[in-house]
């Protein structure tokens, strides 16, 4: 038998027939403002608005003038801690976050899949395929060298106890594997780095276009190991993104958590769930601090399997998701797999906020992409004429930026990594 979170994976991931969405939980159908934009395209028809599902607006603490973005957010009391908001960016700073993402965060210092298997110039892969993107003859334009033909065995080695990251090749599903907490994780922290997996030894230089979709993710901030889902202290902290960063905390900020966490006066977690020191959600706005995060590069067949973020210290203050470019379904469940999930349509622009001691531990994932649902402020070239590439290359790509904070503001790291010396 397979349990209720993967029945639901399957029935979206279905090609012929197409899933209905007629059960998914479409937030943009509740909005007044927001409800006769809901198609998404020849496709897809939009989701549904059930009853059933119990979903509060909550008002945001903007103040912006004109209103580029919604100014309202959405509890799903079912899912204490979870807050889905609607447009909640504006297309100009959409554009501006696709923009860096590409250019900027899939780039040295930052890590990618790619840089296990291909040696990647410094300025990114994104970054080589836009010189070259005229140059159509392969012969004509420079190659990307497989690792494993310039450096064998050099430093790079394979290890049962890890698991590899995805290959860059065909496959378009993201398999996960179960993690430690985060305490958990780092009460053993290394000075040494974790080890990496071996380069593929059949793989051929091929140019930045052909190489430019098999592009998954980049690393920002502190690294994530993806082999044992923990973070590598033994590496140096990267820049975290200003840009990120300042959307993630605007949007902390702006989410009114005494509505979140209490509703008709009641507590929508107990206080022996939030641990030792009981709920924090009311210091949020000042002690939220974003120090790591993950890019994700979904092509139209790309899917992430259910699983839970707990790699991180701060095992209860908000994870904001950012979506960018096509829409998606994204299923949360509970804390097993025995529940089953809501599923939720999430356009580009979109932010979820998964919050509290239940909803980070929640099962999530995202079985669909809903190919051909680019918006059309990320498709025109009207208003900036370097736009082309990106819109060419968000046709058939979501971009979601996943930010984290691991440590409590003021946590004492340098203690960590001494006890464990």
């Amino acid at each position: 038998d397979i349990t209720p979170f993967r029945a639901e994976e399957k029935k979206y991931k279905s090609k012929f027939p197409p899933p209905d969405l007629s059960q998914v939980l479409d937030v943009w159908a509740l909005d007044e403002d927001l409800r006769d934009k809901t198609l998404l395209g020849p496709t897809w028809s939009a989701g549904g608005n059930d009853l059933s599902v119990p979903v509060r607006p909550i008002e945001l603490r903007t103040s912006d003038e004109p209103v580029t973005r919604s100014r309202r957010g959405y509890c799903v009391d079912s899912h204490p801690g979870l807050v889905i908001i609607p447009s909640c960016l504006s297309p100009e700073e959409q554009r501006s976050l696709i923009r860096s993402s590409l250019e900027n965060q899939a780039r040295a210092p930052n890590e990618t899949n790619l840089d296990t298997h291909y040696i990647i110039p410094e300025e990114g892969i994104w970054n080589v395929h836009v010189v070259n993107r005229e140059i159509r003859e392969l012969d004509s334009c420079p190659k990307i060298t497989p690792r494993a033909q310039v450096q064998p065995g050099s430093g790079f080695r394979a290890s049962a106890e890890f698991e590899p990251p995805e290959p860059p090749a065909t496959s378009s599903k993201r398999t996960l594997i179960e993690n430690a907490s985060g305490e958990v994780a780092l009460a053993n922290p290394s000075s040494s780095p974790l080890p990496q997996p071996a380069p593929s030894s059949s793989l051929f230089a091929v140019t930045p276009y052909q190489l430019l979709p098999k592009l998954r993710w980049a690393n920002i901030g502190r690294s994530y190991h993806w082999g044992s889902k923990a973070y590598d202290l033994s590496k140096e902290l990267a820049p975290f993104p200003k840009d990120v960063k300042d959307v993630c905390t605007r949007v902390v900020k702006e989410v009114p958590w005494d509505n979140v966490w209490t509703s008709e006066g009641l507590e929508q977690a107990p206080p022996e769930e939030w641990g030792t020191e009981g709920p924090e959600w009311n210091s949020w706005p000042e002690t939220y601090e974003p120090d790591a995060g993950i890019v994700n590069f979904y092509q139209s067949k790309d899917t992430l399997m259910g699983h839970v973020d707990r790699s991180e210290v701060s095992s209860t203050t908000p994870l904001v998701s950012i979506s960018l470019g096509n829409a998606s379904i994204f299923l949360i469940g509970d804390t097993t797999r025995d529940t089953k999930p809501l599923a939720v349509i999430l356009r580009s622009g979109d932010v979820v906020i998964m919050s509290g001691p239940r909803c980070r531990r929640a099962y999530h994932g995202v079985p669909r992409i809903l190919e051909g649902t680019l918006p059309p402020h990320l498709s025109s070239t009207e208003s900036e004429d370097d736009w082309e590439p990106f819109a060419e290359y968000m046709a058939n790509t979501r971009i979601n930026i996943n930010v984290r904070q691991v440590f409590p503001r003021g946590y004492d790291l340098s203690q960590l990594q001494s006890s464990s010396s």
